[in-house]
């Protein structure tokens, strides 16, 4: 997606240690338009690979909740989000799967309500990165733990020098990314 692509090329920022900054427009201040393209591509990728009955969209709080809803929207499906905190209104039942958070380096359980994932439901996962794979393959766990069927993963941008891809290879679904980014030196290159 070329305009994501000139997105990350301007505003995106190698902080070091192989982290990029897109907060100008993806998980912090949120660009709504670019945010529903970004979400049609995605849309349009995984019915060209044979996805097209989603009845939920899955994420994990916080960055992949904007992209995720717009994509949950191309589907006509709810959107749910796993919790990495536990309130005092969470009073039910959880499918709860651990995750090492990349920008954080600290362990979190991801937690789904059991009343809203169950065996007739067709699952995407959709977040903003895919670098190591952690996050999404506990995503992963929690969807296998509930019954429904995974149908693929879609993502913003993806650190294939993270191998997260190759996590997530067992899982044997279509896995879509929309821009990927490589780290020459200090020198950040973007592709699709």
């Amino acid at each position: 997606m070329q305009e994501l692509i000139q997105k990350i090329i301007q505003e995106g920022e190698h902080v070091g240690g192989g982290i990029v900054k897109v907060d100008s427009f993806l998980n912090h201040q949120v660009d709504p338009a670019l945010t529903f393209r970004m979400a049609q591509e995605l849309s349009e990728r995984f019915r060209s690979a044979g996805v097209s009955q989603v009845t939920r969209v899955l994420t994990a709080e916080v960055s992949g909740i904007p992209v995720a809803l717009a994509v949950a929207g191309q589907f006509d499906a709810r959107l749910i989000y796993a919790r990495k905190s536990q309130s005092r209104t969470m009073t039910g039942t959880y499918y709860v799967a651990e995750a090492i958070s990349r920008t954080r380096g600290t362990a979190s359980d991801l937690m789904v309500d059991r009343r809203f994932l169950g065996v007739q439901d067709q699952v995407l996962i959709v977040d903003d990165f895919l670098a190591t794979g952690a996050t999404l393959s506990a995503l992963s766990r929690l969807v296998a733990e509930s019954g429904a069927d995974l149908c693929g993963i879609g993502c913003v941008i993806e650190k294939p020098a993270e191998q997260g891809r190759s996590v997530l290879g067992d899982l044997d679904i279509p896995v879509i990314t929309l821009a990927k980014i490589l780290f020459e030196d200090d020198d950040l290159q973007v592709m699709p």
